[in-house]
């Protein structure tokens, strides 16, 4: 259950981090000439009265210590001031970004329930960082207020039963192109003398292919039907590099196939074989570019 509120969070989490940055916009200006805590506080209440059923509102200095008691519905809840927050990432994101940031749900230290809090840096005259303020929302009352429509809803279905399809009928593929392979390695038997050596290659062809499909299907199964995408960059990044290679090694078997098969049957038909290796040689030069370039995305 908790999985599933964590993957509709994350498809509403766009629409919500808007709206909550709206609101803070709206009511406190980024840059003020003198910030003043009072104005602040009073724009707090105003937002608690007229929005959606906030669990706590508070407000940190540039040093990230909290300089008020957390404004509340729950009497509990109102405490919190002289409380050193500069260690939580709602006030790291906001201040090193310099904007309305929204974090991931993390358990909170009021209700130790899942929490959502959203951070809005306001700077004085001189750009300096004068407060953070915060709202913190659970996790339950965001998808009841950004809850999907029924249209949404059953889109999503289709599209994740259209996965389920896809990936379905290109596992059917890679079993079979696996099965086919084997076949063929399998028709030898034990009898060395009897080994052909375009039949190994051709087999091996068709395993290098069964398995770059079956990597295949099982990202697009992973990020689409089961949502797991805790770093979805990377697996990305990872299934790119194995389908590409397994794709390249394919062809440079083939390529290399079709040299023995020209050079003993028709050496005027090389040239295809040569292309085919040139082909095989551009596809090398854009892994690489690839790579290079995601290498330094990484690094910025």
């Amino acid at each position: 259950m908790l999985t599933n509120e964590i993957v509709e969070f994350e498809n509403v989490r766009a629409k919500v981090r808007a709206y909550m940055c709206l609101l803070l916009n709206r009511s406190i200006p980024n840059y003020l000439p003198e910030p003043s805590l009072d104005v602040i506080i009073k724009s707090l209440k105003s937002i608690k009265k007229e929005s959606i059923n906030i669990e706590a509102l508070y407000v940190l200095d540039g040093k990230g210590v909290q300089v008020i008691d957390t404004i509340s519905n729950n009497p509990a809840f109102r405490r919190g001031k002289g409380d050193n927050q500069s260690v939580r990432a709602y006030y790291h994101k906001a201040a090193r970004s310099k904007k309305c940031v929204m974090t991931n749900p993390y358990p909170s230290l009021l209700t130790n329930d899942l929490t959502v809090t959203a951070s809005y840096p306001v700077y004085d005259a001189n750009k300096k960082l004068t407060y953070v303020v915060c709202i913190d929302i659970s996790l339950h009352d965001i998808l009841k207020f950004a809850h999907p429509t029924t249209f949404d809803t059953v889109f999503n279905w289709v599209t994740m039963g259209t996965y389920v399809i896809f990936s379905g009928a290109l596992a059917i593929v890679s079993f079979l192109l696996f099965f086919h392979g084997m076949q063929t390695i399998a028709s030898f038997g034990l009898s060395i003398e009897k080994l052909e050596i375009k039949q190994m290659f051709e087999a091996t062809i068709l395993l290098t292919l069964a398995l770059a499909i079956f990597d295949l299907v099982k990202t697009i199964f992973e990020e689409e039907v089961l949502h797991h995408r805790d770093n979805k960059q990377k697996d990305i990044h990872r299934t790119m590099i194995k389908f590409l290679g397994s794709i390249i090694i394919a062809l440079a078997i083939e390529a290399l196939m079709l040299v023995f098969k020209f050079a003993l049957m028709g050496p005027e038909k090389i040239i295809y074989a040569v292309y085919l290796l040139g082909g095989i040689a551009l596809l090398l030069f854009g892994l690489a570019f690839y790579l290079k370039s995601t290498e330094n995305r990484k690094e910025d």
